[in-house]
């Protein structure tokens, strides 16, 4: 990596680390809360539903926002999601992801506050990183980039930041993956980050590597750097 891309990357992430960013952003959506399990419970759900269209994606955030009468942790902990997201109901809530798929996330995060914990509490409970840890709680697989599930813990870890919360104190944000997609991917590739084009997590490992260089023990604020490239190579 060149010292010309250290500089730019540096420079992209100071203009769009920032509140401005937050207004087009689907992490909007647990900026309306202040409590911790609030937050928790926002963020989790509007970065599963974080793929598609982003107008599409934060349209549907801010209905469910609604359906759960703007307090989350009330309407998880109501068991109301009992009847909205019925366990045999096969139809689409959002593109591909049925009522019934999506239930699954209330159960399990109603198995967390309903035990008085917070969701960091229950991810400390299994071992590896972040990823590994949200990951096995979730009961998905931790070999794929899993991009949604790192912008959830990115918003919930880095600390010091005007966009994301840090409200994870045990967890470290040196520990963070880079949320991974094709567009970050091919940008990556682009500016040297990687050799490697591939969509994999071990390009995600690579690329969030090679951001450790450039912001020691922060690397997913590359992420706003990345972005801020993509905004202004349009």
């Amino acid at each position: 990596m060149t010292d010309e891309v250290k500089q730019r990357l540096c420079a992209w992430a100071q203009a769009y680390h920032c509140t401005d960013f937050i207004d087009t952003d689907p992490v909007q959506f647990p900026h309306r809360y202040r409590e911790q399990r609030d937050i928790e419970i926002s963020g989790l759900l509007t970065a599963v539903l974080s793929f598609g269209n982003r107008s599409m994606i934060l349209r549907k955030a801010d209905e469910l926002d609604a359906l759960m009468g703007h307090s989350p942790l009330r309407y998880v902990l109501s068991r109301r999601w009992d009847d909205d997201f019925k366990s045999n109901d096969r139809r689409s809530f959002y593109r591909m992801v049925s009522y019934a798929a999506f239930r699954c996330y209330f159960e399990k995060l109603y198995a967390v506050y309903a035990a008085g914990k917070t969701l960091e509490d229950a991810l400390l409970g299994y071992s590896g990183i972040p990823m590994q840890q949200l990951c096995a709680f979730l009961g998905v697989s931790d070999r794929n980039p899993q991009k949604k599930l790192n912008m959830f813990l990115r918003w919930m870890i880095r600390r010091d930041s005007e966009v994301d919360f840090g409200v994870w104190k045990r967890m470290n944000p040196s520990d963070l993956l880079i949320p991974l997609d094709t567009h970050v991917c091919r940008v990556a590739y682009h500016i040297g980050l990687t050799d490697k084009s591939s969509f994999s997590l071990t390009n995600a490992r690579r690329i969030t590597e090679a951001l450790a260089q450039v912001f020691p023990g922060d690397p997913c604020l590359g992420d706003f750097a990345l972005f801020g490239y993509g905004v202004t190579h349009k």
